[in-house]
């Protein structure tokens, strides 16, 4: 299917916002993107036509902003979509993974039936930063018997380098290098 703004710049639709959520901190807010209607649809569109050759069963999202990537690309694409969240968020079993932070630790879970071993899943984040949660995403997927063919995220924070942290493909919109 044709894209239905190829020339829409999606860079024009992200708001970096200084100092938030502290000092010294520059935060690309996706807010912006996601109430213009058009640039919407063209990054969906992009990343559709970005996970679609790794052929997946089902899109899995991290919480929260992952959940506004991967729902309605799993609706674009006619897949059934996966909630990965923070502990004790998710009624029923639930399956998870604690993972180190610069400082501490942190958990993700997702319920013990939400993927079949062997299921192809594509992982996506709004935004890969250090690449922490979404390796942590990959490894809680891996657990429970998935392939996890690719990982995506509508930006990239590359100066952080989390793309060196995972081990297989990230397909990414926006890239940023400072």
């Amino acid at each position: 299917m044709p894209e239905t703004h190829p020339d829409l710049d999606l860079r024009a639709h992200i708001r970096g916002i200084p100092d938030f959520p502290k000092p010294g901190i520059l935060f690309y807010d996706i807010s912006t993107l996601l109430r213009h209607g058009p640039a919407w649809r063209a990054a969906m569109e992009r990343l559709a036509a970005r996970i679609s050759p790794y052929k997946p069963d089902v899109l899995a999202g991290i919480e929260s902003r992952g959940f506004l990537v991967a729902a309605p690309l799993a609706l674009e694409l006619g897949l059934g979509f996966v909630m990965l969240r923070k502990p004790r968020k998710l009624p029923g079993e639930t399956i998870g993974l604690d993972y180190a932070l610069e400082y501490g630790t942190d958990r993700i879970e997702m319920q013990a039936d939400a993927v079949k071993p062997g299921q192809r899943v594509v992982l996506l984040d709004d935004l890969l930063a250090t690449g922490g949660t979404m390796a942590a995403g990959i490894g809680l997927l891996r657990q429970a018997g998935a392939e996890v063919p690719a990982v995506a995220a509508l930006i990239e924070l590359a100066f952080l380098n989390g793309r060196a942290r995972l081990d297989l493909p990230c397909e990414t919109l926006l890239r940023y290098d400072e």
